[in-house]
């Protein structure tokens, strides 16, 4: 034993020898070696375990959006509110109608009457002493009772209701304090592909549910409605998302990385999977410093019932392209110009009204007061006649 312990003596200081040797030439640079070379050459020498250990940077990236979710969540929530409704029905014998399914079966007749309590929709608060922005399609039925419930449950009876006549927007008062406002974002900004946080009551089941996606497209036409009613009405200029809309949706905010509202969640495609759609939140905020002016959505109207006149239709028929008047609203500022069923209006201020630019379109952009020169088609003869807008409330 002391002989082969003897025998490994000799290598294991030759090995040391060595290792000093080779250390001290690379710490004097001979050879033009020097630690920066030999680390690049076995750069497993110079990984710490706590470098070995490191996040992946699209780990990180990934940690980092569920925070801005989350946050946005938190902080939104409070002002996201539950619409519902209370009215009576009359409910089929055997079938109970449901009205998040506009193709189901409707009620069977000679059934009963029953009185019915549904979440159907959904709203943002912004005041704190209890305005609520929703759908005008959430709060349209005029014989109902509807109220509101807040995150942590409190429920409210809305008192009033007021309805923006153009847009699908409606205002909502319920006698509260102390509520917490959303924060408005700019519409104008949005982008392409920016990130879109919908939070909203879901099929009027799922309450304060969260959904997320993208901004998918801008300036898009819409005709939106609702099954509660049997009328829909054409929406211009909305934004397009993939973040999941669902009946009961309806009324609430669509959201930007920021926890800003950018949209008014209305509308759901029923061709086409991950396609939603939302008011721009810029139309709500002019409409709601016109209802906090005036205490009502007042919006301009010349008083006529039309219908438009496509190219095509114009050609086939030997009449002009634009808004054919079926009726006339008495003692409204049409019918004080002198413009008469059967009429058609071709262009306003010069500006022509076609299936593209249609005569709400044009109106929209003029205010309560303006006066507006309407060149029309009538028996063959172009005229022209000057009117006064005035208010449709």
């Amino acid at each position: 034993m002391v002989k082969a312990s003897g025998n490994l003596r000799n290598p294991l200081l030759i090995i040391s020898l060595l290792l000093v040797f080779v250390g001290s030439v690379v710490s004097a640079g001979w050879l033009g070696v020097n630690w920066d070379t030999v680390n690049r050459a076995l750069p497993f020498l110079s990984k710490s375990p706590q470098s070995a250990l490191s996040i992946p940077s699209d780990r990180i990236k990934v940690v980092e959006e569920e925070n801005v979710i989350t946050d946005v969540v938190d902080r939104v929530s409070p002002s996201v509110v539950t619409v519902g409704i209370s009215q009576t029905r009359r409910v089929g014998d055997m079938f109970d109608f449901n009205p998040f399914d506009p193709f189901g079966s409707p009620p069977r007749s000679g059934g009963r009457t029953q009185q019915v309590e549904q979440d159907i929709g959904s709203g943002f608060v912004i005041s704190a002493d209890g305005l609520i922005v929703t759908n005008k399609h959430v709060v349209s039925v005029p014989d109902a009772k509807y109220r509101v419930i807040t995150k942590d449950d409190k429920t409210y009876d809305v008192v009033s209701i007021y309805r923006d006549p153009d847009n699908d927007l409606a205002i909502v008062k319920i006698n509260a304090t102390g509520l917490k406002p959303i924060d408005m974002g700019d519409s104008d900004k949005i982008k392409v592909g920016q990130m879109a946080i919908a939070i909203g009551t879901a099929l009027g089941e799922f309450r304060n549910t969260v959904t997320v996606g993208v901004i998918s497209g801008v300036g898009r036409g819409i005709t939106a409605g609702s099954p509660f009613e049997g009328s829909a009405e054409r929406l211009d200029n909305v934004i397009q998302t993939d973040a999941a809309i669902n009946p009961g949706n309806s009324g609430g905010p669509l959201l930007n990385s920021a926890g800003q509202v950018v949209g008014v969640n209305t509308a759901v495609s029923s061709e086409g999977q991950s396609i939603g759609f939302a008011i721009p939140i810029n139309t709500v905020a002019e409409a709601v410093n016109t209802f906090n002016t005036t205490g009502q959505f007042n919006r301009p109207f010349i008083g006529v019932e039309y219908r438009m006149i496509s190219r095509q239709m114009a050609v086939l028929n030997e009449i002009p392209e634009g808004a054919y008047i079926m009726d006339v609203v008495q003692a409204s500022p049409a019918e004080k110009a002198g413009i008469a069923a059967e009429d058609i209006i071709t262009k306003i201020n010069g500006e022509k009204v076609t299936s593209n630019n249609d005569l709400a379109k044009i109106i929209g952009k003029k205010r309560v007061g303006d006066s507006i020169t309407i060149t029309l088609w009538r028996d063959g003869d172009e005229r022209t006649v000057q009117l006064t807008l005035g208010s449709q409330n």
